[in-house]
This record gives C-alpha cells, structure tokens and sequence, in this order.
C-alpha cells in the first residue's frame, strides 16, 4: 500500500467515524425503547450496511443502514406479546416482504409498486404510525412506563427534563449550523442525560459492573405466525419510504440510483439487511437521511466511507460498558425526544399526502384516508380464524384493497 493510498484510507475512516456519529442517536433510540440491545443494533446495522454494499456493488450508493422507527411500535407491542424471540420472526418476514417486491419490480417494474401503494395509502398508513405512538412518548415525558402503568420519576422532575430535552432538539435542528444540524436527537439526549444527572435520577452502578468487552444479546428468532401477520403490512411504509432514500441521495450525488444498480437491487439489499438483523435480535435497517444529509454537507460520496462506519458499528458492538451506559438513559430524556420525533412521523405521512397532491375533497380518496385512520387508530381488530389483525398493519391492508376494488370518482367538482 503506497503512502498516498493509507492516507487516503485514513481519512475515509475518520470520516466514517464521523457518520457512524450522525446516526449514533437515532440509532440506539430504537432498541432502548423497544427493549432490545442497543449493542445488538450497532451490530446488525453494521452488518446490514455490509450486505446492502454487496448487493449494490454495481453501483453503490454513499449510505447508511441501521435501526428504523417505523417498527417502534410493532416491535413494542410484539415484545410485550410475543417476546423478543418470536417478534423477530416477524421482523424476519418483513425483510423477506421486501425482497418478494424487489423481485416484483425486477419483473413487472416500479409501476406494479405505485399501483399497489400508491401516496393515498401509504400518507396515512405513516400518519397512523406517529399517531398511534403517541400516547407512549407522552407518558414517557411524565416520568411514566411506556403504557402508563408505572411512574419511574416523579412528575415535575420528569416534565423539567423531557421539556429542557425537547427544547435542544427543537432549537438544534431549526438553529444549529453544519454537523450539528445533523445531530439534534444526540444532543437532546447528551443535554437531557447531563440534566438528569444533575436531578441526581441517574444509576452508574451497571456501568462499573459492566465488562469492557463481552458479547451482545444476540436473540435468534422463533417462528410465530401470530407476530408474523401482525408486523408483515406494516413493512409498507418503510418500503415506501426507501424509494424516498434512493431520490434524496440520487439528487445529492447527481446519479441516478434508481436505475443503477435500481430499485430493484437497493430493496433487495434492505430486506437481506432486514432478515439478518432479525436472525441476531436486532431492529429492522433502513437507509438513513441523518447520513445522507451528513453527506450533503460533507460532499463525501465515496461509498467506502460507510464500510468504515458499518466496520466501527460492528466493533462498537462488543464494548460492554457503551451498552450499560445507554441503558442508564432515563425515561424522561427519551419521552421529551419522541413527544417531537412520534409528531414528526405523523407530518412526514401528511406531506406524503400534500406533495403528490391527494386530492381529500374527492369523495374516493376520503374513504380511503378516512377508513385506514379510524382503523388503525381506533382499535378495530378482524379474527380470521384465531389470528387477529390490527393497529397499523389492519390500516395498511384494508387502505390496499379498498384502493384496488373503489370505483374512480367518474365526475367530481367538490362540495
């Protein structure tokens, strides 16, 4: 290796490093609130970017993987229900929903895509997912258990740290300026946490006891049809939203990755990374904007960069005391952050609506809102035969076949 090579691999670690930082916050966010090991997460993201870059190796595209929060909620309920074990083989199966699409693009094309899930399903299907999380960030902001069952911290110390929390979110993503910019959730926490020490609400006794190195909670999946048909319709709005990801970092590095390697390539490398996360215990992956917007800023579209950020995930991933540290992070510092990010979900699936122009005045489209929200919202659950379906994923089916079999509105000119 000449001198100008190992110079030009040092730097593309550092800056790696530094993207690994970016999606550091968001990353664990996921397993800390689900109940899954955050050092599984850093693992199976740096994993599932690994098996992303050989399935693109055409054409690789500068991006991240790792945890998605379109699952907080599926994976919240199916640990409670299912245990961890048997959420996973839900989560299994929706990486292996992915790849079934993949192969539908590579033979019908994105068209069959937009048919099937067109902005009429899929904005409300995202709405239903901020929305029906809700509840769980407002107790959490309370000093309360996700479901409101238990109080962890006394109410006024909780709502001053959720608030100081939420506030550093809110004015670091509308005031912070380059890197910052991109790390509104990781400062929430590291502000929260320091106010939270300060309250004296915070135990350091794991972190001593906790070895330097050791070895994730790997958890292997078990076949659950139950956990399988309740997570499967919710894989929609991350498949949706992986066609986004691929726009956003085409528009940034000027190539269009929807035709190389395609569409077809990028949603197969997400359900492999999916499916491997789900065989170790570890969240689904998705392509990441946190990095993407890193990479807007720092003009690095070398995709070697992210196989230095996946190599540091992975070896993060076996540093005990970084796991028992994360565990220490108090409920209110997390609920000041998701009383924000659960909002934010809602919004994505309301602009989702408003930039492809759904026109809600049409009776047709109204339907279609209006039932997969009362549904999924409301609690409606249909039993087929002992398995039940509900929540988002009932949303999600029924918003698909009503569009399928609804007549078009032959005239309309609004009430």
């Amino acid at each position: 290796m000449s001198n100008t090579e190992y110079k030009f691999q040092l730097k593309d670690s550092i800056v790696g490093l530094q993207f690994l930082f970016v999606a550091f916050g968001a990353l664990v966010l996921v397993p800390i609130l689900t109940g899954l090991d955050p050092n599984v997460a850093l693992f199976t993201a740096g994993i599932g970017t690994l098996i992303f870059q050989l399935v693109t190796k055409d054409s690789i595209p500068p991006i991240f993987l790792a945890s998605s929060f379109a699952f907080i909620a599926p994976i919240i309920y199916g640990v409670q229900t299912w245990g961890v074990a048997g959420t996973m083989s839900g989560l299994f199966a929706a990486g292996l929903f992915y790849v079934v699409l993949s192969l539908l693009i590579r033979i019908k094309g994105t068209k069959l895509l937009h048919k099937i899930l067109p902005p009429v399903v899929v904005g409300p299907v995202i709405m239903t997912i901020g929305l029906i999380l809700s509840p769980v960030a407002v107790n959490m902001a309370m000093g309360k258990t996700g479901d409101g069952a238990a109080v962890l911290v006394e109410f006024p110390t909780a709502i001053t740290i959720s608030l100081i929390t939420l506030v550093v979110v809110m004015l670091t993503t509308l005031l912070g300026k380059g890197i910052f910019r991109l790390l509104p959730i990781l400062c929430g926490i590291i502000v929260g946490y320091i106010v939270s020490i300060l309250f004296g609400i915070v135990d350091f006794s794991a972190v001593s006891k906790a070895s330097w190195f050791s070895m994730p909670n790997f958890v292997a999946p078990e076949f659950n049809l139950e956990a399988i048909i309740y997570i499967l319709p919710i894989a929609i709005a991350p498949a949706v939203e992986h066609i986004g990801d691929m726009l956003a970092i085409s528009n940034v590095t000027k190539k269009d990755y929807l035709k190389k390697p395609g569409l077809q390539n990028t949603l197969l490398g997400d359900g492999l990374a999916t499916s491997a996360a789900a065989l170790f215990g570890g969240p689904p992956n998705t392509t990441y904007s946190e990095v993407t917007g890193a990479v807007t800023v720092t003009k690095a579209f070398n995709p070697a960069i992210m196989t230095w950020a996946a190599i540091f995930a992975i070896l993060l991933a076996f540093v005990g005391k970084l796991g028992a540290l994360l565990s220490t992070i108090p409920v209110p510092v997390m609920g000041g952050i998701l009383l924000l990010l659960f909002g934010i979900i809602a919004s994505i699936g309301m602009g989702t609506l408003i930039k492809e122009r759904v026109d809600l005045a049409d009776p047709r489209n109204m339907i279609i809102v209006s039932i997969i929200l009362v549904f999924a919202i409301g609690g409606m659950t249909f039993d087929f035969g002992g398995v039940a379906f509900s929540g988002i994923g009932l949303g999600a089916i029924v918003g698909i076949v009503l569009n399928l079999v609804l007549p078009k509105t032959r005239h309309f000119d609004g009430y």
